[in-house]
């Protein structure tokens, strides 16, 4: 045999060695290949850009903002990084609907590489508390569904909406005014919800064109990415590419989502009150779902459809290694037997369904593999208290640790003299304030873009 054959021959062998040894991990690069599209990995590699690591992520009402706020958490735990907290007095959120103030933050959490609770933005407080390098992304939701799910969550704590007769959606959107109070306690769940957590005037007039615009091209300045609940994969590729982040980073677990008895579909005519109604909303949205579609179309069609199919796949086998075999059923809080894993609920007119792992899942799996895969389906008043216990003691070490003269003064945690806090919400027994986010989380809570189609049939996400 030539030495040419003999060659060829060696070359066949450790492909095919080299693709037994990785399994299906490389089949994600020979496809990435064929497409032309960049490498996906599913782990670490030598040599490539490393992963970004300092993040604010705006979360935002009802927007599928829990699940990514838990996929953050989870990203954090596994990278050793540090996420800012609220002190206690703020509870789960920082003091929402107050403008975020660094007080805000508890000391055991500081310097935070990211921020993830919900808050009414401040840019400038952000600036002087994160990294220079520090990349800003929010999430959106089409205003239709995202109002019918905040009118159904906040109806028994927004005053705007409690005093609506039989507490009918028609009714508050045929005569808003009669019923809304700008400056009343948790009136931002009642108009320009996003506008607000994004720091804007929620009750400016629809008619002032040019705040509208500004408004829209400071949140672009400020956010590398605008992304669209609906869209929620697409969002992900998206985000990935952003931070060089891996496959395994972005798997998630769909969290606070209310049954389908707890929705109410919207009659012919609402979508076009709720938009007016909520005209800022409904701006921000249409341009940042026009630029996130412009930005998936420049990273090529096949190149996002194949990462989204991957994701899914991914996503898949995690489930059901966590559940059994099975995918997972979502259940009602009173099914759910471990009490850390039951999503908070509003009221006894909407029911936010969760998960139960198995009794069985310690069989054969590690510790950090069962881990994983509790965090994965834990609302966000649970993971905020189990994430600031883990990092206040990381805390007490580091500064047990340190020599007499180089531990610092006792940090105030305590908030300063301001009026006091207004909460969205009363807090309930095991959990305090309601839960914000759709095919997102659990519990109560209280921008960067570009143009093209403004619309798409079918979106993968369920909302709340």
């Amino acid at each position: 045999m030539s030495q040419k054959k003999i060659f060829l021959v060696f070359i066949a062998i450790s492909t095919v060695s080299l693709l037994l040894h990785h399994g299906g991990h490389l089949s994600w690069t020979m496809e990435a290949f064929h497409l032309g599209c960049p490498a996906l990995r599913s782990h670490p590699a030598a040599g490539l850009k490393p992963k970004h690591t300092n993040v604010v992520f705006l979360k935002t009402h009802k927007t599928a903002s829990t699940t990514m706020q838990n996929l953050l958490f989870r990203f954090a735990e596994h990278n050793n990084l540090t996420v800012a907290l609220p002190v206690q007095a703020c509870s789960h959120q920082f003091c929402y609907p107050r403008s975020f103030t660094s007080h805000f933050v508890h000391a055991h959490t500081l310097p935070p590489n990211i921020v993830t609770s919900h808050m009414r933005f401040n840019r400038g407080e952000l600036q002087r508390l994160m990294p220079n390098d520090t990349i800003y992304i929010t999430i959106l939701r089409e205003p239709g569904s995202m109002f019918e799910s905040l009118f159904s969550y906040y109806n028994q704590y927004c005053q705007s909406f409690k005093r609506v007769p039989n507490g009918s959606l028609e009714v508050f959107l045929d005569e808003p005014w009669r019923y809304y109070r700008p400056d009343e306690k948790d009136s931002m769940y009642a108009r320009n919800t996003l506008t607000f957590d994004l720091g804007g005037d929620k009750d400016r007039p629809a008619t002032d064109v040019a705040y509208a615009r500004a408004f829209v091209a400071e949140v672009e300045r400020v956010f590398s990415l605008v992304m669209i609940a609906e869209y929620f994969d697409e969002s992900l590729v998206l985000l990935r590419h952003l931070l060089s982040w891996d496959l395994d980073d972005i798997l998630y677990v769909k969290l606070n989502m209310r049954t389908p008895s707890s929705k109410r579909s919207l009659t012919p005519g609402l979508p076009a009150k709720i938009r007016a109604w909520n005209s800022l909303d409904a701006r921000l949205y249409d341009h940042f779902n026009a630029s996130l579609w412009r930005r998936l179309s420049a990273l090529g069609p096949a190149c996002v459809a194949r990462e989204v199919r991957l994701l899914q796949r991914a996503q898949e086998r995690l489930m059901r290694s966590c559940f059994g075999g099975r995918m997972p059923l979502l259940r009602s809080a009173a099914q759910i037997k471990n009490k850390d894993l039951r999503p908070w609920q509003p009221s006894g007119k909407v029911d936010i369904v969760g998960y139960d792992l198995p009794t069985n899942l310690s069989r054969g799996f590690s510790a950090q593999a069962q881990e994983l895969c509790l965090k994965l389906i834990m609302p966000e008043v649970q993971y905020t208290r189990v994430l600031l216990r883990s990092q206040s003691l990381r805390y007490r070490r580091s500064y047990q640790l340190r020599p007499p003269q180089q531990q610092p003064q006792p940090v105030r945690t305590a908030l300063p003299r301001h009026p006091p806090v207004q909460r969205s919400q009363a807090p309930p027994p095991a959990a305090p304030g309601p839960a914000s986010g759709t095919g997102s989380t659990s519990t109560s809570k209280p921008a960067a873009g570009t143009q093209g189609r403004t619309t798409k049939s079918e979106p993968q996400s369920s909302q709340t």
